[in-house]
């Protein structure tokens, strides 16, 4: 990793979404880290400027939706240059069984929302203890 160089990415903007077209504004598709172990996944999203009583997190029909909201910024002076282009942030996934939907926890800091979804107990790997005859 050290011989890696860093490089900024640009925010990718989400077209007209399906169930959103109401909605004003633009959407920025967050980015996310998922991480998994034998218990449960784990997706951390990225979205600078929002808190947590501005993010919704919905559960229907097995899609999980992140909905989050940046508040609109006070005008101070005069704008000269402009390289941070303000929107909302919408992304949605598609759980399967694998995961216990009934026990998705979330929390959010500093911008970053995380989401756990714990795998349901069929899908905990386990270990088979050899009886001796």
């Amino acid at each position: 990793m050290a011989d890696k160089e860093l490089q900024a990415t640009e925010k990718k903007e989400v077209g007209p979404l399906e169930g959103e077209l109401t909605r004003e504004g633009t959407f920025f598709s967050p980015a996310v880290d998922i991480f998994a172990d034998e218990k449960e996944l784990v997706v951390l999203a990225d979205m600078p400027g929002v808190g947590s009583e501005q993010v919704e997190v919905d559960l229907k029909d097995d899609t999980l939706t992140i909905l989050g909201r940046v508040p609109p910024e006070s005008e101070e002076g005069q704008l000269i240059l402009s390289e941070y282009r303000p929107g909302n942030y919408f992304r949605s996934f598609r759980l399967t069984e694998v995961v216990d939907q009934s026990k998705i926890t979330a929390s959010m800091s500093d911008g970053v929302l995380k989401l756990v979804l714990p795998k349901a107990a069929k899908a905990v790997p386990r270990k088979i203890p050899i009886a001796s005859e």
